[in-house]
């Protein structure tokens, strides 16, 4: 088993997709292992019209450096799940068509007070960005974490923004 999971993360690697999260051993198998299972989980959203089948609409403008978000409202609660993001993100392509590039985990502040985080998320021993405001009327103070596992990030496969997505 344990030779099957290095030949994994060495084949992601080979492919550009196994960046470990910062502070991270880049060789950390689990990580990739763990990120492996999100690949699987989400392939199938590669066909648009799977995600909204499953659940997921599109909430707002593309934004630069991020893509098209599509959020899963019945998953937007309480609890993570790394196989069940909330939301999945699309970069559009020169067509006009979108891209799955990335899934992003969302989760609501409990005590909506920006000035803490004792309840931080994290997920793959990466904390999640935040608590920041809500981006849009009626959203809440909240964290989250993008995971471009479709689309290397020079920036990191966790950093919030991927300079090779554009609108």
């Amino acid at each position: 088993m344990k030779r099957t999971a290095v030949l994994a993360a060495a084949l992601l690697a080979a492919l550009g997709l196994s960046t470990a999260p910062a502070g991270a051993h880049p060789g950390d198998v689990q990580v990739q292992i763990d990120l492996a299972k999100v690949r699987a989980a989400t392939a199938q959203y590669h066909y648009l019209p799977n995600a909204l089948d499953a659940g997921y609409i599109p909430v707002g403008d593309c934004v630069p450096g991020m893509g098209y978000h599509y959020l899963n409202p019945a998953l937007a609660g309480p609890g993570l799940d790394p196989e069940q993001p909330e939301l999945l993100v699309y970069a559009p392509t020169p067509s006009g068509g979108r891209r799955l590039v990335a899934v992003e985990y969302f989760q609501v502040d409990a005590d909506g007070d920006l000035a803490t985080d004792s309840d931080r998320p994290s997920l793959f021993g990466v904390g999640f960005d935040g608590p920041m405001p809500g981006h849009e009327p009626g959203m809440p103070v909240h964290y989250d974490l993008h995971a471009w596992v479709w689309k290397h990030n020079p920036d990191g496969m966790f950093a919030a923004f991927n300079p090779n997505v554009t609108c």
